[in-house]
């Protein structure tokens, strides 16, 4: 199972993936993020490309349910 970061404040995206089953953990800070198969934070900079070895989604300007999909993805692209 993918363990999933989310960043404080969105426990509603939190919400949303534990009900479909996911593994997430919600973290104060982009900080936080290591040991995570996918991480949600609110902005992604283009300075933080590269930072992470695993997929990063950004909730800025999307929908909880375009945010969910896209974790979704992530996941099962790395399968």
């Amino acid at each position: 199972m993918a363990k999933i970061a989310v960043e404080k404040p969105f426990d509603d995206i939190k919400e949303v993936l534990e009900g479909k089953g996911h593994q997430v953990d919600l973290v104060n800070s982009d900080q936080e993020l290591k040991g995570y198969d996918v991480g949600v934070v609110r902005v992604q900079n283009d300075s933080d490309t590269g930072l992470y070895d695993f997929p990063i989604v950004s909730v800025e300007g999307a929908s909880i349910e375009e945010v969910v999909a896209q974790v979704e993805r992530y996941i099962e692209l790395s399968k």
